[in-house]
């Protein structure tokens, strides 16, 4: 699971923090980017006190230009991990237009600004000892699976990103890049903190990003956790969509996705 050059988006807490100080150790160089400069500092003296050497760089994904420089002046990138997300529930009513926007925004629109020039650098650079000149890990959710009404925009860009990937991976490992389609359940973070309504198999961030490098180590496409939660995404998934709709509309108000 060893990879000398990462980075990752969302850093600054939650999941990509725990991915960051999973990844950090001596000879491993990190790039990390967030919005809020005090908690990614934070995160880059964990990451450096691991022994790793640590470029913290405040970006917002939503910026193409600003990420595209960013990614193109790193070096050399074994590892690039897409996971800078937003969430937001309608609480039952209709979903805001701002919301919906900013929801696809930063979920779909900065996960390509994230990727494509990662992919871009990759295919210029040369293998690495397992064959791979870099893989490509984005950040989706279980809910990608379900099109859940309480969740309309979060659920809509989480399969964007997922079925993206995974169609993208086909075509990409021909010159030897891969892509990794990660679809958590509920996982401890600020984000999910404020979830007015029960989570369960909640799970903490470090087994979160535990799984999720493990997976990508083992090269899966899909890396879905935990099952039973994504059997039931499934299944729900498969149902027709007035018997879903009404399912979850009968479900308590939720406050936060």
């Amino acid at each position: 699971m060893a990879w000398p050059h990462v980075l990752i988006t969302g850093a600054s807490s939650g999941l990509g923090r725990a991915l960051a100080l999973e990844c950090a150790g001596p000879g491993v160089t990190l790039h990390l980017s967030g919005r809020d400069g005090a908690r990614l500092e934070a995160v880059a003296a964990a990451a450096a006190a691991r022994g790793a050497l640590v470029h913290p760089a405040v970006l917002d994904v939503r910026d193409a230009a600003a990420m595209a420089g960013w990614i193109g002046g790193a070096g050399r990138l074994d590892l690039v991990i897409a996971n800078a997300g937003v969430s937001a529930g309608t609480g039952g009513a209709t979903e805001p237009v701002a919301v919906t926007r900013a929801v696809f925004e930063t979920n779909v629109t900065g996960v390509l600004n994230t990727a494509l020039p990662a992919i871009a650098a990759m295919a210029g650079q040369a293998p690495g000892p397992d064959g791979v000149r870099g893989r490509v890990a984005v950040i989706a959710s279980l809910a990608a699976f379900v099109a859940a009404p309480g969740a309309p925009a979060y659920c809509a860009s989480k399969a964007a990103v997922q079925r993206w990937a995974e169609a993208l991976d086909a075509t990409e490992r021909r010159r030897g890049i891969r892509l990794h389609a990660v679809c958590p359940g509920y996982v401890r973070t600020p984000m999910t903190s404020r979830n007015a309504f029960p989570m369960p198999l909640l799970m903490e961030a470090e087994a979160a990003a535990r799984r999720t490098l493990a997976g990508i180590a083992a090269g899966r496409l899909r890396i879905a956790y935990p099952w039973p939660l994504y059997l039931g995404a499934r299944l729900a998934g498969a149902m027709p969509a007035w018997l879903r709709n009404g399912v979850f509309l009968r479900l308590p108000a939720k406050a936060a996705e």
